[in-house]
């Protein structure tokens, strides 16, 4: 089956927080530390502009910083996972990394069959029948409270229309989408209540979950075009794509269009996907790279714990970016009253999803 297996080692790539590149090169000095880091992908792959390619940066600043070996193993489909997870047992990996809800079975399997091995799963936590956490001493598993960022971004977004609607749509119905989805519907929520407004968001209901927007994958470019083609038909004039490199289809068909703003996902979108810069209003960020460090720098500190780790707007593992160019969208008024709120959001009194 079809994969890629990318080594990196220590000064060999200068992918920066900026994730200006991402194209592994040669090896051209070696690592400096008998540690060895190994991520295995999603099916976006390492150059998505979005989530995977955020969490390789994780494991390029560990070769960087660390003096860690470092290897990437892409995922073209599902069914790679459980492969390329194996594949990694018998590669001296200090940690092991999995990248996103969907590799939850596969890591699961393998961590409970290896328990003398670590791993970091990004975007899922394990729990038991009861609801209780299950006891995995070597699965350090980092969950992101993007809702509460994503609430920032509706409430943007809401101030900004000029049409009243706003959209969104995500690529499957997981948890680790849905919870932008909730986030950003409520700042729109939260925005009408406190501003007598009527902003409209198409796509998706906190109350329905079973309904929404959907692509069912996050690799088609065309199937984010026409969600994009969709939304603006229907008057929406700010839309915030949840599904990875499918967002990328939802910038060009913006661009084309015209009229029209984009929220992005995960990374800073201006700077991950510059030729869209002058139609993203902000990004909700989601900084897994920060995460993946902190794991590796766990071990070496020998302080590696399992179980649940939370990225928050308190800790600042999520955030939005800034405005840049676009900042003469959003009115003042609105922009002075982003401090209280995200107080509100952090002390618990301000709800961001159901």
């Amino acid at each position: 089956m079809k994969h890629k297996l990318f080594r990196i080692v220590s000064g060999m790539l200068f992918v920066s927080m900026a994730l200006a590149a991402c194209t592994p090169a040669a090896a051209t000095v070696a690592p400096t530390s008998d540690k060895k880091v190994c991520e295995v992908t999603d099916v976006g792959g390492v150059d998505d502009k979005s989530f995977n390619q955020l969490a390789y940066s994780g494991v390029t600043q560990i070769t960087e910083q660390l003096g860690w070996e470092g290897a990437v193993l892409e995922s073209q489909q599902q069914t790679d996972y459980e492969k390329n997870i194996n594949e990694y047992l018998t590669s001296d990996c200090d940690l092991i990394v999995t990248v996103g809800f969907l590799l939850g079975d596969a890591t699961l399997a393998s961590a409970t069959a290896h328990p003398d091995q670590k791993y970091q799963i990004l975007d899922n936590a394990y729990f038991n029948a009861d609801g209780s956490p299950m006891d995995l001493p070597n699965v350090w598993q980092q969950l992101y409270a993007v809702n509460e960022a994503a609430f920032l971004a509706g409430y943007v977004a809401a101030s900004a229309t000029k049409t009243g609607i706003v959209g969104t749509f995500g690529g499957i119905n997981i948890p680790p989408v849905v919870d932008f989805m909730d986030g950003f519907a409520f700042g729109v929520a939260h925005y009408n209540e406190v501003h007598g407004a009527a902003v409209q968001v198409l796509g998706w209901d906190p109350a329905d979950r079973a309904g929404g927007l959907f692509t069912g994958n996050f690799d088609s470019t065309d199937d984010g075009r026409r969600m994009a083609e969709t939304l603006m038909d229907e008057g929406a004039d700010i839309i915030l794509p949840v599904a990875g490199p499918v967002g990328l289809g939802t910038l060009a068909a913006v661009q084309e269009r015209g009229n029209a703003y984009v929220i992005w996902v995960d990374v800073d979108g201006t700077i991950s996907a510059p030729e869209y810069k002058a139609i993203i209003l902000t990004s909700v960020l989601k900084k897994l790279d920060v995460t993946v460090v902190d794991a590796a720098k766990a071990i070496e500190g020998g302080t590696f714990a399992g179980g649940i780790h939370l990225a928050n707007l308190q800790n600042g593992g999520v955030d939005i970016a800034p405005f840049y160019d676009l900042g003469s969208m959003v009115p003042q008024a609105v922009q002075d009253e982003l401090p209280a709120i995200r107080a509100a959001i952090i002390a618990g009194t301000m709800a961001t999803k159901p």
